[in-house]
């Protein structure tokens, strides 16, 4: 959620709530660099149906230049949205519709990579080598991600989700 309060101008400002900032910290622990996590949270927590660059920036009291490099990152995985915004010369961003199934299904190159290193790495350690067994294993689990995390995303599109 995000918090209102006025500044010394009377005009609003928004905060990210004490959730809203725990969540930006959960994602930059698990890799996502810090200033990316909080535009995410800023555009997961708002009310608004989509944000400026501008009001991003002063949300989160960060740079342009933080907010853009955050921007491009958050497009180019699949979790924002440029949207066109009548009456304005400002560029609009929203948390783009179905966006984590598309986060995870972006996910499927790392996977094909990962098992992919896993393969060579038994081939150069042999697969009969303490390496090579501990190697089976990391391609063996990314070959099972590789042929259930489809089969699971299609499900949460369909609508088929377990509450």
């Amino acid at each position: 959620m995000l918090g209102f309060w006025s500044n010394e101008r009377g005009r609003v400002r928004m905060a990210l709530s004490g959730p809203a900032e725990k969540l930006a910290l959960t994602l930059a622990e698990g890799g996502l660099q810090r200033m990316t996590a909080r535009v995410l949270a800023a555009l997961l927590f708002t009310e608004q149906e989509t944000m400026t660059a501008g009001e991003i920036a002063e949300t989160l009291a960060i740079s342009s230049g933080s907010v853009s490099t955050a921007i491009k990152s958050l497009g180019t995985v699949g979790l924002i949205e440029r949207v066109p915004a009548p009456g304005s010369r400002r560029e609009h961003f929203r948390l783009r519709d179905g966006a984590w199934a598309t986060l995870m299904s972006g996910q499927n190159a790392m996977i094909g990579s990962m098992r992919e290193a896993a393969e060579e790495g038994i081939t150069v350690a042999g697969e009969g080598s303490l390496a090579g067994g501990r190697l089976t294993e990391m391609r063996d689990f990314y070959d099972y991600l590789w042929r259930e995390l489809p089969v699971l995303i299609e499900r949460w599109r369909k609508g088929e989700r377990d509450h």
